[in-house]
């Protein structure tokens, strides 16, 4: 353009290659962007390797790694082979040019741009279609290995009479391979129609045939492939049926075939599959006859045959055999899903009996010593009490209890007893100050276990401790009490090295420590420190002066994500729990084998059925999954963490289970025989609580065992609502040592309760033997209510609870002022063919942030009650409540027993003062003054001692030698004492 300014133009600017200088820096900077991204990508696979061998699991590490890269490979090349070749093919076959059409024209400028550059371009796109088909099949690591491992279950299906292994390992790796196959067919198929029409082989306006016969023939034969490969699928649809899911009105998620599958859909696909393996055969033949008539007219009629044989004709069967006679038609079918499904989840040995759910006792006072028999009913909720754990026994801000406490047996004089236990975990929120240094160098561990009795509260309803204070100490004796993994740790910690730790705090001042457990890893070497400062995004970890000689980093550091981590083929327990097993603390963590292939057996979805109302209140507590959707399930492995060093073991459970049979073949070694289970470690398992939710959900309506029944949806139950919230979620199931009415003694079980579908009276009661190790372990039991009487369910217990008048009257007070009243677990115990229910009541408010246990609910047989303790409110209810001996029959005064002599003033003197201790206590309690509460009980004890002596001594004086040897009456308690609890909150 001209200078329309009119002025001189300024000197010319000339554009010359950078200078030497300027390349130099730009290549160095290019080189060290290179290695940077290399060093990251070196750096996630290095952290990775040696944590791994930091637990002693590289194998596993190792195996995934290897059948990831050679799936990668393998299948990525044969991608980019299969396209690559098809491309050069379809080059290779382009026509000469001759004549040139104006179409032709148009696409030789394309073909002159690309002619430099083919060679590259063909490498290219080859190599982004083996890249993606690699990355896809590394992902199938797990489909791999079962397959190449499978072992057999021993169990033939129904149907085709194949082994279970078939349709559980090898049919969805026949169903990779066979999608696989379909997209390589398709990008080839693609690919090749593009060079043909780029090169001439295929014309869309060009005046002529529009396709060269070389065109013609190689498209048809890869079109031909394609059919061939459906003609697979409609043979693998076959089998597929099943472990196909589908609608069906008797249940949600059904598996395996129905009678339209079996007499429609299989003959259907049999015959499918022939007319497509002829109709592959004709487009092959386009080889000899370049012509496309026919594999087009049989294409035509493959599509028309699925269309009529594989959707109407089913559709007709359906309407016209089916519908008309339902029941009779599909009955067959349904038992084997009802045989199939209760097999895969465990339930087939369920014992269900009749109960009639109304004691047929006429003097229930007699059933007083029976409910004691019946069950050790716990009354501290752990998921109600971690607060009071937490007030009581924190003792540092930087310790934190779970929300959720977890429930143990420990053996006190001979005698198993449930106990509520937690950990006193790090609590970082808490710490006085935070910075790098505190929060990964000095606070690093929590500090010992916390116990308590779960069928008894002090005098104030709170806990009776059998192991507390810090250092913890009581019943458990003497154990390693450092936690370095637990379920609240969640960061890393560099320990071992320069920096000391903060170990805890007594009397004398603060208490440091080094870490000695040999977990984690090194961090001398400055390779590592490089390869952590990178992965953990922390360029402090490279240079920090407290990292030295004998530094380790230790994360992945709760239970769950350690074992996950050592067995990425297992479903882990939603609740870990911890235990003292010899002198450790021990993490104990249920994991499972699923698998989605068990033929007729019907799905559920883990994430749901094992939601309650814990859950969705806890996220840690959700079920981890590998897949979401099973029908298959067992409780294979128990494993351990260790609270202290972090080891992970993982040991044999079910010894028969086929799946983690397969899984020990792909990764020998990993898991420890069952006989390596100590006894110590023995007396903690119990049956886990996500393998009991699967099981009860399944249950409400495979309880049944006969085709019409299950039909006709009569007998079809639900898991009631939690009544003690109204968040709307499942009751939880609870721990409990009861005895069922087949059972000569309690036994540690897990229990819960159903309703019928849509109503709220009781259905039924399911009991599991909890309790490892005995010989009724994982048996369920089933008290199946008659459905022409009408028992009260949980919902309706605690409405009745809420709706009596001095029951609700009593909420009331204990809501006075600022106070809270929070329902505890609703356990239901069965007793003389009756249910009793048993609710304890807490109370959170006044100057307390804590609850503590006031009232216990109780009902039985319709009768309720609503007191301090209960020991009070069984005799209430039972009839059975104490009163003070009687006298002779020379003495008795019309039948009365003589009122306590409260006149005597040394008896009123003791009184008061026993008041003014229990009030001086109260206030003590409220400024959480504990030295001050100690000594106002001690006074209190003093006065009531005093009480009754004076009381007993006046009695004496008064009868003379006549009344000499009778017994004193009940002393007196000041009102709102210790001991009678108190309704204030």
């Amino acid at each position: 353009m001209p200078d329309r300014g009119g002025g001189p133009t300024g000197p010319r600017i000339r554009v010359g290659r950078p200078s030497r200088r300027a390349r130099t820096l730009l290549m160095t900077l290019g080189v060290l962007a290179v290695l940077g991204m290399a060093f990251t990508m070196f750096a996630g696979f290095w952290t990775d390797w040696l944590w791994y061998r930091s637990v002693k699991y590289s194998s596993v590490f190792t195996t995934t790694l290897w059948t990831k890269i050679g799936l990668f490979f393998v299948f990525g090349l044969l991608m980019a082979l299969a396209v690559g070749f098809n491309i050069w093919l379809a080059h290779r076959l382009r026509p000469p040019l001759s004549a040139m059409s104006t179409e032709q024209q148009n696409l030789d400028r394309y073909r002159m741009g690309i002619a430099p550059f083919k060679k590259w371009l063909l490498f290219g796109i080859t190599a982004l279609v083996g890249l993606i088909a690699g990355a896809s099949a590394a992902g199938q690591w797990r489909t791999w290995l079962m397959w190449v491992n499978g072992v057999p279950f021993g169990k033939k299906d129904p149907q085709f009479k194949l082994d279970v292994a078939f349709f559980a390992f090898d049919l969805p790796w026949y169903r990779f391979l066979l999608g696989f196959g379909f997209a390589a067919v398709i990008l080839s198929v693609i690919a090749a129609a593009i060079t043909h029409y780029l090169y001439g082989g295929l014309r869309l306006t060009s005046p002529g045939a529009r396709a060269t016969a070389a065109a013609t023939g190689h498209l048809s034969v890869l079109i031909g492939v394609f059919v061939a490969f459906k003609a697979v699928a409609y043979w693998l649809d076959r089998y597929g049926l099943a472990v196909k899911s589908s609608d069906f009105k008797a249940t949600d998620n059904w598996t395996g075939l129905r009678y339209v599958d079996a007499n429609a859909y299989l003959p259907a696909k049999t015959i499918l599959f022939c007319i497509a393996v002829i109709c592959a055969l004709l487009f092959f033949a386009t080889l000899w006859r370049r012509t496309w008539q026919l594999p087009v007219i049989g294409f035509g009629l493959m599509v028309l045959s699925a269309i009529l044989i594989g959707g109407l004709y089913p559709a007709i069967v359906q309407k016209f055999q089916v519908q008309p006679n339902e029941q009779a038609k599909e009955a067959p079918y349904v038992e084997k899903n009802l045989s199939a499904t209760r097999e895969a989840y465990g339930i087939d040995g369920t014992e269900v009996t009749e109960y009639p759910g109304r004691s047929q006792a006429e003097d229930k006072s007699r059933l007083r010593d029976d409910a004691d028999a019946a069950a050790s009913i716990r009354i501290m909720d752990p998921n109600i009490v971690s607060p009071t754990f937490q007030q009581l026994q924190q003792m540092r801000n930087y310790y934190a209890f779970p929300t959720n406490l977890d429930v143990d047996r420990y053996a006190k004089d001979g005698k198993d007893q449930d106990t509520v236990v937690g950990l006193r975990e790090l609590n970082l929120a808490g710490i006085p100050k935070k910075n790098w240094i505190n929060n990964h160098f000095r606070y690093t561990h929590g500090y010992g276990v916390v116990a308590a009795k779960g069928t008894e509260v002090d005098p104030e309803g709170r806990p009776v401790f059998t192991e507390s204070d810090l250092p913890s100490k009581g019943d458990l004796g003497t154990y390693e009490q450092r936690i370095y993994y637990g379920e609240k740790t969640t960061t890393y910690s560099i320990v071992g090295g320069p920096q000391k730790e903060i170990d805890y705090s007594d009397d004398s001042g603060e208490k440091t420590t080094s870490y000695k457990g040999g977990g984690g890893i090194n961090l001398a070497n400055p390779v590592n420190r490089a390869a952590y400062a990178v992965a953990f995004n922390e360029p402090q970890i490279l240079y920090s002066g407290a990292i030295g000689d004998g530094s380790r980093i230790l994360y992945n550091r709760t239970p769950k994500q350690r074992v996950e981590a050592v067995a990425p083929w297992l479903t882990i327990d939603g609740d870990a729990y911890p235990a003292v097993v010899g002198n450790r603390i021990q993490w104990i963590v249920d994991a499972y084998t699923t698998t989605n292939g068990y033929p007729y057996a019907s799905r559920t979805t883990l994430g749901d059925t094992t939601a309650d109302s814990l859950t969705a209140a806890n996220d840690n507590r959700a079920v981890v999954a590998q897949q979401n959707q099973v029908n298959y399930i067992r409780n294979s492995v128990k494993a351990t963490v260790d609270a202290y060093t972090g080891d992970v073991k993982l040991y044999q459970w079910d010894t028969r289970d086929p799946v983690l049979k397969t899984w020990m073949k792909a990764f020998p070694d990993t898991v420890q025989p069952k006989s390596e289970i100590s006894g110590d470690l023995m007396a903690h398992l119990r049956y886990p609580q996500d393998l009991f939710k699967v099981q009860r959900e399944l249950l409400t309506r495979y309880h049944v065992k006969d085709a019409d029944t299950f039909l006709s949806g009569s007998e079809v139950w639900q898991v009631p609502d939690d009544p003690t919230n109204k968040s709307g979620d499942a009751v939880p199931p609870y721990y409990l040592s009861m005895k069922m009415p087949d059972q000569k003694e309690q036994a540690f079980s897990l229990t819960t309760t159903f309703t019928p579908n849509g109503r709220d009276n009781l259905s039924a009661f399911m009991a599991v033997d909890a309790e490892a190790g005995t010989s009724g372990y994982g048996k369920i039991r089933i008290l199946k209510v008659p459905t022409s009487t009408t028992v009260d369910g949980p919902k309706q217990v605690q409405s009745q609870f809420n709706s009596e008048q001095d029951i609700a009257e009593s909420i009331r007070l204990l809501r006075g002022g600022d106070s809270e009243v929070e329902y505890g677990n609703l356990l239901t115990v069965p007793l003389d063919g009756g249910l009793l229910y048993v609710e304890p009541v807490y109370v959170r408010g006044g100057g307390l942030k804590y609850p503590l246990l006031r009232k216990v609910l109780v009902t039985y047989g319709g009768n309720t009650a609503f007191e301090n303790t209960l020991e009070e409110a069984l005799n209430k209810v039972f009839g059975a409540e104490g009163s003070a001996p009687e006298p002779p029959d020379e003495d008795r005064d019309e039948g009365t027993t003589p009122p306590p002599a409260t006149g005597d003033p040394t008896v009123q003197d003791a009184l008061n003062d026993a008041q003014k201790a229990f009030e001086a206590g109260q206030e003590a309690l409220q400024k959480n003054d504990w030295a001050a509460y100690g000594e106002a009980q001690k006074d209190l004890e003093e006065a009531l001692r005093r009480a009754e002596e004076a009381q007993a001594r006046a009695g004496r004086g008064a009868d003379g030698e006549k009344n000499g040897d009778d017994k004193a009456g009940p002393t007196p308690r000041p009102s709102g004492s210790a001991t009678g609890g108190s309704d204030s909150g």
